[in-house]
């Protein structure tokens, strides 16, 4: 799967009862790709988002242009119960060759590629050829071989794309034979995300998902048959009358097939979907909060345990085979997004530019129609420094490696990194925080009612982690106290400038 990401919610959601890990930031699932996910999320759940302190440059981050596209491929077979993204429903019996609808979509989609800006051009006027390419969903093992064929020269003729690029598919158990499997590899096709979620019929059944356990059995080996050794497994803990024999059946299931790669997501309870109607979170027939906390314990355990690197918090591979693609959004690079309900994020001259596109087929056909009357240039606005070091925060503490402060230092100054140091102390004393190369403490904690010790001030060489596993369950306490201390450095700031 490409990484849906986690879900981090508005502070004013977050809470922490009796010690009970907040597993909010772990993760989603499928639907559409997590660019569009983290961004819609911090759009409308970050009112508190800091306001910009000063005149600053449009531009506080080096990036190079973008060499990674997604396409969306917005069809299934049917809605599973959990998902409210932009998906159309066939029915059991499409696919692509048989689908007038897909077959329409797909010609939308390849006028949108064509009429898009070539953005992916060096400072030497060179064009970079696409270095990752993401076919999510959806369900894009419905695709017919020949419109994949299609929609991948069509971004090789307008973009270029490398020889090694990374081509990566979500596929669906059940929705695919070894001739389909085998025609995806032969037109390029070099990394598979099996959506498998788990291995127990009657949690896939409750689910809404389409295949059963013989059907990932037979997927996996479809795959393996047609040549593929980059395979992916997504697994869901949370789900309704899951246990915690349910889980580490299925993590010892996913393990024995020894893919490369294996996502790890925790259920969340969505308005607008069938879930939401039935189960109430943290209230049987879902498992505890307490209990998809143990889960994500045993998961992280396991899969050390057979040498899968954590390298972000909902993701684990072997050596060399990280997801390549989805290291584009958590280290916060330009991409392009293509198809229904997909986002782009792209270098303008003013700035960071997110395009999102309309979430049904007539609204997208639509919308195409206007890019390329437009010249392929909207209107959607820019982001400013404070929004980018806010996202710059949340996705890059998704990695094992954390984030450097010097972005912090450029838009928020000292004032930025003190706020900061104050807010993260806490979390630093518990282990859940880890600085490198570490802090001196050397400034008093200046809070109401604080305790009297010296916490460490950061710097703009500090580089910040989180901790594994605590530090990951913990994110969404951490991230939050992070986003308050850089609205007061705003706050500050602006109080200064007025005086």
């Amino acid at each position: 799967m490409q990484d849906r990401g986690a879900v981090w919610k508005n502070p004013s959601e977050l809470k922490s009862t009796d010690g009970i890990k907040i597993t909010a930031i772990i993760g989603a699932w499928s639907a559409l790709h997590v660019c569009y996910l983290f961004f819609v999320i911090l759009r409308f759940t970050l009112p508190f988002a800091p306001a910009l302190p000063s005149l600053l440059p449009a531009r506080v981050f080096a990036r190079k242009p973008p060499t990674a596209v997604y396409v969306h491929i917005p069809f299934c077979r049917r809605r599973c119960f959990y998902c409210d993204f932009a998906v159309s429903v066939v029915g059991d019996r499409k696919r692509g060759n048989t689908s007038a609808t897909m077959a329409r979509y797909i010609d939308t989609l390849i006028a949108e590629i064509e009429v898009t800006p070539l953005l992916n051009i060096n400072k030497q006027d060179d064009r970079l050829p696409i270095e990752t390419v993401f076919f999510g969903g959806g369900t894009p093992s419905l695709l017919s071989v020949e419109q994949l064929e299609r929609i991948l020269e069509a971004i090789a003729h307008r973009f270029g794309l490398s020889p090694a690029a990374e081509i990566s598919m979500e596929m669906d158990p059940a929705t695919f034979d070894l001739s389909h499997a085998k025609g995806y590899q032969a037109a390029g096709v070099n990394r598979v995300s099996l959506g498998v979620q788990a291995f127990q019929d009657n949690l896939l059944a409750a689910a809404g998902r389409f295949h059963r356990r013989e059907d990932i059995i037979k997927a996996f080996a479809y795959l393996r048959q047609a040549g593929f050794d980059n395979i992916s497994l997504d697994l869901m803990s949370g789900l309704p009358y899951q246990t915690m024999a349910h889980w580490e059946d299925s993590l010892n299931a996913a393990i024995a097939l020894q893919p490369t790669h294996i996502s790890i997501y925790d259920l969340i309870v969505e308005p607008q979907t069938a879930f939401a109607r039935y189960f109430t979170p943290g209230i049987a027939p879902l498992p505890s909060d307490r209990a998809t906390a143990d889960m994500y314990y045993l998961a992280q355990a396991a899969l050390a345990a057979q040498g899968y690197d954590h390298y972000e918090i909902c993701n684990y591979a072997r050596p060399g085979y990280v997801a390549r693609h989805n290291l584009t959004y958590w280290h916060c690079d330009y991409n392009y997004g293509f198809g229904m309900g997909a986002t782009s994020y792209l270098p303008q001259p003013d700035g960071p530019q997110r395009i999102d596109r309309p979430r049904t087929q007539v609204t997208y056909r639509e919308w195409v129609g206007q890019l390329a009357l437009c010249k392929g240039k909207t209107t959607d606005p820019t982001l400013p420094p404070t929004e980018q070091v806010v996202e710059t925060i949340m996705m890059g503490l998704r990695l094992k490696q954390g984030i450097s402060m010097a972005s912090v230092y450029r838009v928020y100054g000292e004032q930025g990194l003190r706020q900061l140091s104050r807010a993260i102390a806490p979390h630093i004393q518990k282990g859940w925080v880890i600085v490198e190369p570490p802090v001196t403490p050397q400034e008093p904690d200046e809070k109401p009612g604080a305790k009297s010790h010296l916490i460490p001030l950061l710097t703009a060489n500090s580089q910040i982690r989180l901790s594994d596993p605590e530090g990951f369950l913990m994110s969404n306490v951490v991230i939050t106290d992070a986003f308050n201390a850089l609205e007061r450095a705003s706050a500050n700031d602006k109080e200064n400038h007025d005086l």
